[in-house]
């Protein structure tokens, strides 16, 4: 099966600007856990499709909650997965996932302590 894929010599915005918007969109709206990665074209449409993700630190992600569409021409946010939505999505993942978070938070506080202690 052949792909029609859109034409990227027209395309102004890359895959990497695409997910830097994409970015920067969940930042001001969602807050530093959740990440858009993997910026894919969509064919026909002129478009970058990023997947959101939410993940945490010295774990990374835990799973996918979401999508973000950015304009190829435009360099904006055309679409999303309502923000409530990921939210709701990122709690199930919390819940899933909850004792190797937590436990990587532990970790994070116990060197913080031992830094302390040294100073």
């Amino acid at each position: 099966m052949t792909v029609a894929m859109p034409n990227l010599s027209a395309v102004t915005t890359t895959a990497l600007a695409a997910e830097a918007i994409a970015n920067e969109f969940l930042l001001e709206r969602a807050g530093d856990r959740f990440v858009a990665s993997e910026a894919r074209p969509i064919p026909d449409a002129r478009a970058w499709r990023c997947a959101v993700g939410v993940a945490y630190p010295s774990i990374g992600e835990v799973g996918e909650v979401g999508e973000i569409i950015v304009g190829a021409h435009a360099a904006k946010v055309v679409s999303h997965t309502p923000v409530d939505e990921m939210r709701a999505r990122a709690r199930l993942l919390y819940e899933q996932h909850r004792q190797r978070i937590e436990a990587a938070f532990a970790r994070i506080r116990h060197l913080d302590d031992l830094r302390g202690s040294v100073v």
